[in-house]
């Protein structure tokens, strides 16, 4: 179940590839994952776009006319992934981000793409009024028939 903010320049994912971006970035994150693919698994893994009015490296804001920055934050809870799955994930979305680039080797050749990873601890997730733990959500996602 993740929750992922993708953070980019203001108009920096508009069009088809922005639009792909967004669409691409939570399907991946669930299959490195390894959520179910359930209408209640996908009801339940949400991203949202913040695109700031201003970003700033190393104390000097980006200018419109630069190349974009991005973070990617995925939240899921803890127990959820181990090691290759953090990898595994780590690649799937420096990927999407690169497929949306005119040189796709800049996401690989330089730092202008972090991906941070959150586990939250068990017992912080809440939703419906009531504090959400792992089996919760396990149960949650698997009462949908697989899609096809």
């Amino acid at each position: 179940m993740p929750f992922v903010e993708l953070f980019a320049p203001k108009g920096a994912l508009r069009g088809e590839r922005g639009r792909r971006v967004k669409e691409q970035l939570v399907a991946e994150v669930m299959l490195a994952e390894g959520a179910p693919d359930t209408a209640a698994a996908r009801e339940i893994s949400w991203l949202v776009l913040n695109e700031p009015d201003a970003w700033f490296v190393g104390g000097r804001q980006v200018l419109d006319k630069e190349h974009p920055r991005y973070v990617v934050r995925v939240s899921v809870p803890a127990g959820s992934l181990n090691d290759a799955k953090r990898a595994d994930m780590i690649e799937r979305i420096t990927r999407v981000l690169s497929e949306a680039e005119d040189d796709p080797r800049r996401i690989y050749d330089r730092p202008v793409a972090w991906v941070h990873l959150v586990e939250i601890p068990d017992g912080n997730w809440g939703a419906m009024g009531r504090v959400f733990r792992l089996p919760d959500i396990v149960d949650f996602t698997s009462t949908a028939a697989v899609a096809g």
